[in-house]
């Protein structure tokens, strides 16, 4: 193949990469806590003709040489981890990370994974799950006869219960942080 064709090829696949990328992130544009993808590139090795520096006769040097390049890769994807548009639902359980962490969620082979989706619901025993019944951890049971739940700002779960108006804390949302976040698998 001739050596043009090969550097456009690498390229074009490279863009069909970042296309999908972009593809991916449009597509999930109202998925709640979703983080989009960027596409990280590098060039690879280069063809010297002629070396930057050579001698071109007995006094004169190149001053720039001939390097051709070829070509280009994909290396990494990375989750972007910027601070998403925060929306009022007006539901006691819809909780937003301002900044960094991750809600961690106990999946159903009781391995602990990690969201930024804070959509949560009751379910029949009373614990905080996620949309797909995953209970959050460390475990929150709301009461039976909770008339409001609250979660400050520092993660405490507070109820009030019918015939007793005084809140009482029944536990704490925690949050997980990562060094390196964009290099957490999806």
């Amino acid at each position: 193949m001739h050596s043009s064709l090969w550097v456009s090829k690498t390229g074009m696949a490279a863009q069909d990469t970042k296309m999908t990328a972009i593809s991916n992130n449009l597509a999930n544009v109202n998925t709640v806590g979703f983080k989009r993808d960027r596409v990280v590139f590098e060039d690879l090795f280069y063809s010297i003709q002629r070396q930057p520096g050579a001698q071109v006769d007995d006094i004169n040097q190149l001053p720039t040489g001939v390097q051709l390049g070829s070509g280009v890769r994909v290396v990494g994807t990375q989750k972007v981890f910027t601070q998403g548009n925060t929306q009022n639902t007006s539901q006691e359980l819809d909780l937003a990370v301002m900044g960094q962490g991750f809600f961690q969620i106990e999946n159903s082979d009781g391995q602990i994974t990690y969201s930024r989706n804070g959509q949560f619901h009751v379910n029949s025993e009373g614990l905080m799950v996620n949309s797909q019944g995953l209970p959050l951890e460390p475990q929150v049971q709301i009461p039976d006869n909770a008339v409001s739940v609250s979660v400050g700002v520092d993660g405490n779960v507070s109820v009030t219960t019918a015939g007793d108006p005084a809140s009482q804390n029944i536990g704490q949302i925690t949050l997980a942080k990562f060094i390196n976040p964009a290099g957490l698998e999806a």
